[in-house]
């Protein structure tokens, strides 16, 4: 995941409005974007006579400046501190075909300052500049309203939320998934499409699990990576008395393998055969492993379920956060807006309430043996806000489908083993109805907090992709 995201500004005027209105809006903005640790693509302002866009040598020069950062930009911003020219906006966001996401933005008037020195008259030149947008098929988001003051705490909200959209259209565009080994038998409903992906610009890099497991089986256990990784999972969760030490190192050591291929391979999230090979073959769960990598912002799915991990990175992308991936699992009660979601787990850390327990797995250890089952992580998902997100390939109409929702965890009880949490989401029956209708995986990704919008705004807007917002 990117630590920094570039933009590309464009501030546009009218030569009969003041141009001293779009220069002083232009410098409040690059100051704006500079504090929320924004790079910033935008032209010199002794470029153009006006230090913003007005003609089209003006477009012209913007669009070359923006192609030679054409593999930095994520995003544009197109500011209005007064009318602007729609055709020198327009053709500087045509000419430069960077087909990223677009913010566009216009300056409230005061409305004891609208005589002709001092009148902006954005709120009409907005309407100029998406019309031309839309008459190009060129897509853009909107600020939450039709203008508003550069310096004002919605708008750094918008930009906020639109770097989050960025994030999202630039990281799905590109993202590498990490596929450690195959999908069990058991689990078709986690089959995907490559192609499809491939098409949306995600590319699936496979690795064979046995690759994975020899080189953790030849790994010294003495190395100072192995020494140090130990403590790590030492200090990531309690780890009861009876628990082998050997065992807490063959999971150190498969940790390092599992993360160093990831980061190699430049993967930005993974899936794993975590059920049941790598127990059978190698001795102990991937659980922990799992979960380091996705405390570090590096995503990975159980069962090697490819869309799940790459529902898991949306969510990740969009929070700046640690997802994870759970199983729609059990009813509440006669609740019918709640219920149980659960794994055996590999959930973040910091999904969790402290302390965490990291010992067996628990269904499958009583069937192969706890002794190569060490690694699963055990306690209840903290209470708050959450966003759910799940998209698969649906193969019988060649496209991407999702939905969406937020609700809450919450703190009632329930009597399971392994990773729980219980939630409330409104209208859940319903969700549930769309779920099963539509052919989705019983697997849901979620994330600490609220952060449908930016997500149905990324998903729909700029990737196309078919998407159901609950609520």
């Amino acid at each position: 995941m990117k630590d920094k995201i570039t933009l590309g500004l464009i501030v546009g005027t009218r030569g009969f409005f003041n141009p001293e209105l779009a220069k002083q809006g232009r410098r409040i903005l690059l100051k704006k974007l500079k504090d929320l640790n924004v790079k910033t693509v935008v032209l010199p302002e002794s470029s153009t006579p006006t230090g913003a866009i007005e003609t089209i040598s003006d477009a012209d020069k913007c669009a070359n400046l923006f192609n030679e950062h054409r593999n930095e930009i994520d995003g544009i911003i197109v500011s209005l501190p007064n009318f602007g020219d729609e055709s020198g906006i327009a053709e500087a966001v045509k000419r430069s075909a960077l087909n990223v996401p677009i913010l566009v933005h216009a300056e409230d008037d005061d409305i004891d300052k609208v005589d002709l020195a001092r009148r902006r008259d954005s709120f009409c030149g907005k309407i100029s500049v998406c019309n031309n947008f839309h008459q190009l098929g060129i897509h853009f988001t909107d600020t939450t309203y039709h203008t508003c003051k550069i310096e004002s705490d919605v708008f750094v909200k918008d930009i906020d939320n639109f770097i989050r959209v960025c994030r999202i259209v630039s990281g799905l565009k590109s993202a590498r998934i990490g596929q450690i080994g195959t999908r069990p038998d058991a689990f078709k409903t986690v089959r995907t499409s490559e192609k499809l992906l491939e098409n949306a610009g995600i590319t699936v890099v496979p690795v064979d699990l046995s690759e994975i497991i020899a080189a953790a089986k030849n790994m010294d256990n003495n190395t100072g990576v192995v020494k140090n990784r130990v403590d790590e999972i030492h200090a990531y969760g309690d780890i009861p008395d009876e628990i082998p030490p050997e065992n807490v190192v063959k999971n150190a050591k498969l940790s390092v393998v599992m993360e160093d291929w990831v980061k190699e391979n430049e993967i930005d999230a993974s899936a794993v055969q975590c059920w049941s090979s790598i127990e059978n073959n190698y001795g102990c769960a991937a659980c922990t492993a799992m979960s380091i990598m996705s405390e570090k912002l590096m995503p990975s799915a159980c069962e090697v379920d490819i869309a799940g991990s790459v529902s898991m990175y949306t969510l990740t992308l969009a929070s700046g956060k640690p997802s994870a991936l759970l199983d729609w699992n059990n009813n509440y009660g006669e609740d019918r807006d709640m219920c149980a979601v659960t794994h055996c787990s590999n959930y973040p850390k910091s999904f969790m309430n402290n302390p965490i327990e990291i010992s067996n797995l628990d269904i499958l250890g009583s069937n192969i043996g706890y002794d190569k089952c060490f690694g699963a992580l055990k306690g209840r998902i903290a209470s708050g806000p959450l966003t759910f997100f799940r998209m698969d390939t649906d193969d019988s109409i060649g496209a991407i489908r999702s939905y969406l929702g937020e609700g809450e965890f919450t703190d009632d009880p329930f009597h399971m083993d392994g990773g729980i949490g219980i939630c409330r989401i409104s209208n859940l029956q319903k969700l549930m109805k769309y779920i099963t209708k539509n052919g989705f995986a019983h697997h849901v990704s979620m994330v600490r907090g609220n952060w449908a919008d930016v997500i149905e705004e990324a998903v729909t807007n700029y990737l196309g992709w078919d998407l159901y917002r609950h609520g």
